[in-house]
């Protein structure tokens, strides 16, 4: 499974984003697909996440203004992002979780830039 996303770019506090990643190829061991972001010298930080079954998790600090969603038809995982702040500035990562057995592994995609001035 190839990962690809898009959406990234630089805009205003207060404003919104769209982020895309669109896969290519299929695993049905896929149990989850979510969004990642890492500013220099920091690890990889969980912002959303969603399960084959809908369900959507969010790190605290974008609850109520970033929302996770998928459209299977077009294989895409989105992450709208809106009333963006200088803080949520990083480059966005796609990732989709997957296992075999007990044994876990994962798909990522590259990363799209997201830069918020003040």
């Amino acid at each position: 499974v190839q990962l690809q996303a898009s959406g990234g770019g630089l805009v205003q506090a207060g404003g919104s984003l769209r982020l895309s990643c669109a896969a290519s190829g299929s695993d049905s061991r896929i149990s989850s697909m979510g969004w990642y972001r890492q500013v220099p010298g920091k690890e990889h930080q969980l912002v959303a996440t969603i399960t084959t079954d809908g369900v959507t998790n969010y790190t605290d600090s974008v609850k109520g203004r970033f929302t996770i969603s998928r459209d299977s038809s077009k294989n895409t995982l989105y992450l709208q992002m809106n009333n963006l702040k200088p803080e949520d500035t990083a480059v966005y990562y796609c990732n989709a979780q997957a296992r075999i057995g007990d044994v876990p592994y994962q798909y990522w995609g590259q990363g799209t830039q997201v830069t918020v001035s003040s």
